[in-house]
């Protein structure tokens, strides 16, 4: 548990792993984007996974707060909830912390690494 949202009361767990979690790397983002590679496809994506799993993706600002709990993703990245208007040009953004400073970047949306993962949000 991280937090609680002081307005609906509701209680918010992250993923707080030092690293994007092993078992959720190596994934392109969506499944449009997942079915846009013909070759070397990754076996998941990151929005299909946190699906599956009840959880969603994080924004930017909920990926800069959990930067300020602790140091997160020092060697991996985390794909995070991108905007629709992004997304529809084929991006996707993902961050990561380097330098003592957290970065956004953007990536096209059928890439994957790795080391690049997500980290889930959860309400309840």
């Amino acid at each position: 548990m991280i937090g609680r949202n002081k307005k609906t009361g509701e209680i918010i767990f992250v993923d707080c792993s030092p690293e994007s979690p092993k078992g959720r790397r190596s994934v392109c983002y969506d499944a449009a984007a997942l079915a846009s590679r013909k070759e070397n496809k990754p076996k998941h994506s990151a929005l299909g996974m946190a699906a599956e799993m009840g959880i969603e993706s994080l924004t930017e600002q909920e990926y800069r707060n959990l930067q300020k709990l602790g140091e997160f993703d020092l060697k991996t990245s985390s794909w995070i909830a991108t905007p629709a208007d992004v997304r529809q040009l084929g991006g996707a953004m993902f961050c990561d912390r380097r330098y003592n400073t957290v970065w956004t970047y953007h990536n096209g949306a059928e890439s994957y690494y790795a080391a690049r993962g997500f980290r889930g949000i959860l309400r309840v």
